[in-house]
């Protein structure tokens, strides 16, 4: 190595090596995604990241990101010729030659930190860049494609979307960086330590037949043995980490809902039941880990036999060579540094294998989690239409998932002003009903025309927003209304004394009872004065004296809306002029109520 020429030396390296490793990089990944199902799952989720149509960034983050990879193997080779000259001037008791190579060795030790540096940062940059674009894409088209509650008509639905989205694909990003610009290390220092090995290596006599350059032939054969070993034991553990992610998250989903429904199961005293359920699932965890860990065991112990038995292959090939005078102790310890680079990049595939099972179990989620929000928003649904002030339903068709009719031909009009009362034996379709008019059941046919303005519809279990009790008045609209109309809306509905708690953040399903939040849907109609207002069963929670007070409210304070309400009972119909009864296998009658 000339040390003297080594910056330019090394520049012109670098640009040649780095142009040929982009080149063979694009081309790789070109023919996984074309001929590989697990290249095609990656694809899916990288192309559109990269895209220079949708931003240049990621590219330029990635091109930096690579070119600072093969600065790395660069730095390896320098080092490698720094050990030789170094234990040289050792054995030559060269002591001029000595401190000039320490010297050395601290000016590429620099470079090699402030590299390092820079490469993480790099690295970082990328995975956090592609995290935030991945979820806001996955999540999304979760939302979009209405996923999150359509998912549920679906005869193959996926587990746990939400730890898919915030677990998995941080995940993805970073194994997919780690993985690629790995294997890129791997190949590069394979390349550049093979011709260091070729130029070290001397022959070597098996029964009797001198094989020239064994070293280099040695390396090859011995890798390529273990990892097909390798290969073979590891394969399991892409099945088992998919088990692990999805066994986790059931058994965080069954802690989850003890939570969420707390109360209720408090009033049961149902704590042994949950804890028969919460312990069968955790035994499942545990169970799937162990069956890592062993097969883990088989795995690492394999691949740390092969290391440990990889570190005398270079010194007992070079020793007789180096004790007959025909190598120097550095060229020895540059064959030792040379051969382990050649080594452990050729093992990169067989050590990374576990890395790789992993990869492929979370491209396996998120992939079925994509699946899933194409399939939900493939599902059929009811467009309705926005015309004239009238709600007109034609020639509607209800029907369960399993073809049974709940609804047939149904038709009604309703004008501004007029109030419509469904009612029904339970399982007659009612609830169904008000989620085909929302555009949410997807086996139903016909003609549904709503007024042109807002629809707000209010369901038996209110959904309250995370933050503050003025985001959850408004919800779904943002919080525009003023303080005192807020106020007096509450006031209204009986909930005064929440009035000067506007900005309080928290979470309000825990702290209103389920008659106070179905009181505060009411306060959010009177806020958002919507065209049309669907009520299921909305005040179920609430005694008959105020619900009086509520539906009277609505009359007066929304005069020209429109109001479908579902309910059992007969308080209801003074409040209604039309109603509907639903007697079950797709009948129905329409009458008149005195509202």
């Amino acid at each position: 190595m000339d040390w003297n020429n080594v910056v330019w030396d090394s520049a012109a390296w670098l640009l040649k090596a780095y142009v040929m490793t982009a080149v063979v990089f694009v081309v790789v990944i070109v023919l996984l995604a074309r001929f590989t199902k697990w290249g095609r799952q990656f694809w899916r989720f990288a192309a559109p990241y990269f895209d220079p149509r949708r931003s240049p960034k990621p590219l330029a983050i990635l091109a930096f990101l690579l070119l600072f990879t093969v600065f790395a193997v660069r730095m390896n080779v320098l080092f490698s010729y720094w050990s030789n000259d170094f234990y040289d001037s050792i054995q030559n008791l060269d002591e001029t030659a000595f401190w000039h190579f320490l010297r050395v060795f601290a000016i590429l030790a620099a470079v090699h930190v402030v590299r390092a540096l820079i490469d993480f940062l790099i690295g970082q940059t990328l995975d956090i860049d592609w995290r935030v674009w991945l979820t806001h894409h996955l999540t999304d088209d979760w939302l979009d494609s209405r996923a999150y509650y359509r998912d549920r008509f679906l005869d193959d639905a996926i587990d746990n979307p939400d730890q898919r989205i915030q677990a998995d694909i941080t995940n993805f990003v970073t194994t997919a960086r780690v993985l690629s610009m790995g294997a890129v290390t791997a190949v590069l220092s394979i390349v550049s330590f093979t011709g260091i090995l070729w130029d070290l290596s001397g022959p070597m006599t098996v029964f009797g037949t001198e094989i020239p350059r064994a070293m280099i032939f040695l390396v090859f054969v011995y890798v390529l043995v273990t990892t097909l070993v390798a290969f073979w034991i590891g394969k399991p553990l892409i099945k088992l980490n998919f088990l692990n992610e999805k066994l986790g998250a059931n058994f965080r989903y069954a802690l989850i809902r003890v939570r969420e429904y707390g109360e209720s199961i408090a009033f049961y005293r149902g704590e042994n039941v949950e804890r028969r359920t919460l312990a069968g699932r955790f035994a499942a965890v545990i169970r799937n880990m162990w069956h890592i860990v062993f097969r883990t065991l088989k795995f690492n112990g394999w691949n740390l036999s092969v290391n440990q038995t990889a570190v005398i292959f270079p010194f007992l090939i070079q020793g007789p060579r180096l004790f007959s005078g025909q190598v120097s102790l550095g060229d020895v310890m540059q064959t030792s540094t040379a051969f382990s680079q050649v080594h452990d990049s050729l093992s990169f595939f067989r050590e990374s294998y576990d890395d790789f099972a992993s990869f492929r179990a979370t491209l396996i989620r998120l992939n079925g989690l994509a699946n899933d929000n194409m399939h939900a928003a493939a599902l059929p649904i009811l467009k309705t239409g926005k015309a004239g002030n009238d709600l007109d339903v034609e020639k509607l068709d209800v029907r369960t998932p399993s073809g049974s009719i709940l609804i047939e031909a149904l038709d009604l009009t309703v004008g501004p002003g007029q109030s419509l009362l469904v009612k029904g034996p339970s399982g007659s379709g009612k609830t169904t009903l008000l989620r085909t008019l929302a555009d949410l059941w997807p086996y139903a046919d016909g003609t549904v025309s709503r007024p042109s303005g807002e629809a707000i519809f209010l369901s038996q279990r209110p959904y309250l927003p995370l933050g503050s009790l003025r985001t959850a008045l408004a919800y779904p609209s943002e919080p525009t209304a003023d303080d005192g109309t807020l106020r007096e809306a509450l006031s209204k509905v009986a909930l005064g004394n929440l009035a000067d708690r506007l900005d309080e953040t928290a979470d309000w399903t825990r702290i209103l009872s389920p008659g106070e939040q179905q009181r505060l849907a009411f306060a959010r109609v009177l806020t958002a004065q919507p065209a049309v207002v669907f009520l299921d069963e909305a005040t179920s929670a609430i005694d008959e004296g105020l619900e009086h007070t509520l539906y009277t409210l609505l009359r007066s304070e929304l005069p020209d809306s429109i109001v479908v309400s579902v309910g059992h009972r007969s308080t209801l119909d003074q409040f209604h002029s039309l109603g509907v009864e639903l007697e079950g296998e797709g009948r129905w009658a329409e009458s008149s109520l005195v509202g």
